[in-house]
């Protein structure tokens, strides 16, 4: 039998974190040989999430006192808040330089810690590590993804719409001036920690839009898409919360460039995703729901016509702790490991 890797799960008492122990359970190449939760230390994990009582995994400890070096670690995923991360893995570097890490934060992805600063309101603090971290948008950065040592998982919203957005860029499809994407979200991307704001009788029944003009993953997009674009570009986006667990639908509406028509930018949307298998593209004219996803590392795109000419309307949809997360940094995990990229990734979404 192979050898498995042995993974560490920092902050495994959150979503993204559950997420992340509930795909490599059924992992053919890794073991879980570490967990965190500092509020949750010396507890175990199916105390935290009942639905882990038949496997055997390790007891939560806290991150404090940890010895990096002697570890044993093949690779560590970082789910813990924005802020937090940075120093501890500036920790884990300091003690062990060949450590591999996937960090789900919003820590590192912005390449310019200027820019950090700006939008997450401090200083970077550990900007010799942002000159080595890799973008992780799986499909765009593959290459980058096998050879890094510390890898930024993109934002759900994000990816959600640069998945669609960013072949249609760098084909000069479509004028980057005009791009608004409206953006829903279930309640799972708010995190697990307790919030009056995510009460149950506060968000049932209801649907609001929030961070309007002002959301920190602007930052994540106005970078990915004015490098594709090789200029700066701009662009709206609005974020809105549902009374649901999980799901991002993006419904995108672009101007095609040149008499490109919304069939023309379908075409460069099935030629780009063709072979990928976690990305596919419905027929002309055809939509997806968050349903279609849901559970799995798919995302779906639609293209359809705008009644404006020269206009159309692009639809995004992907679970929001899958490839909006978890599923999409074991992606990138199997990459850095060398394992094939679909591995312990190929659930068909759960429906009804």
């Amino acid at each position: 039998m192979a050898t498995k890797a042995k993974i560490g799960v920092l902050g495994a008492s959150g979503y993204t974190g559950s997420e992340l122990v509930r795909l490599l359970l059924r992992h053919p190449r890794a073991e879980i040989a570490l967990v965190t939760a500092d509020r949750r230390a010396g507890q175990e994990m199916r105390e935290v999430f009942p639905q882990f009582a038949p496997f055997d995994l390790p007891k939560l400890v806290s991150i404090e006192g940890l010895d990096w070096k002697n570890a044993g670690l093949d690779l560590i995923f970082c789910a813990l808040p924005h802020a937090t991360t940075q120093k501890v893995i500036k920790g884990i570097f300091a003690a062990n330089p060949a450590a591999k890490v996937v960090d789900l934060s919003a820590d590192f992805r912005l390449s310019d810690t200027a820019a950090y600063a700006k939008w997450y309101g401090h200083e970077h603090y550990a900007p010799e590590l942002q000159k080595q971290a890799v973008y992780g948008l799986t499909e765009v950065y593959r290459r980058e993804v096998k050879k890094a040592q510390l890898v930024a998982n993109p934002g759900c919203y994000t990816s959600c719409a640069q998945l669609p957005l960013l072949p249609l860029i760098k084909a000069k499809a479509i004028d980057t001036d005009e791009i608004v994407i409206d953006a829903k979200s279930g309640m799972t991307g708010a995190g697990r920690s307790a919030k009056e704001a995510m009460l149950f009788s506060e968000v049932s029944e209801g649907f609001h839009a929030y961070g309007v003009g002002g959301h920190r993953h602007m930052a994540e997009l106005d970078q990915e898409f004015s490098k594709a674009a090789g200029r700066e570009v701009v662009v709206t986006f609005t974020p809105h919360l549902v009374p649901m667990n999980r799901g991002i639908l993006s419904t995108i509406y672009v101007r095609g460039k040149r008499g490109r028509t919304p069939s023309d930018l379908h075409v460069i949307l099935l030629k780009t995703y063709m072979k990928e298998p976690f990305v596919h593209v419905l027929p002309f004219g055809e939509t997806p729901q968050t349903r279609h996803v849901r559970g799995s590392n798919m995302t779906m795109i639609g293209v359809a016509n705008d009644r404006i000419p020269g206009r159309a309307i692009v639809v995004a949809a992907l679970d929001n702790l899958v490839k909006g997360a978890s599923g999409q940094a074991v992606q990138n995990m199997n990459l850095m490991l060398g394992y094939p990229e679909t591995m312990g990734l190929e659930q068909v979404a759960l429906f009804p």
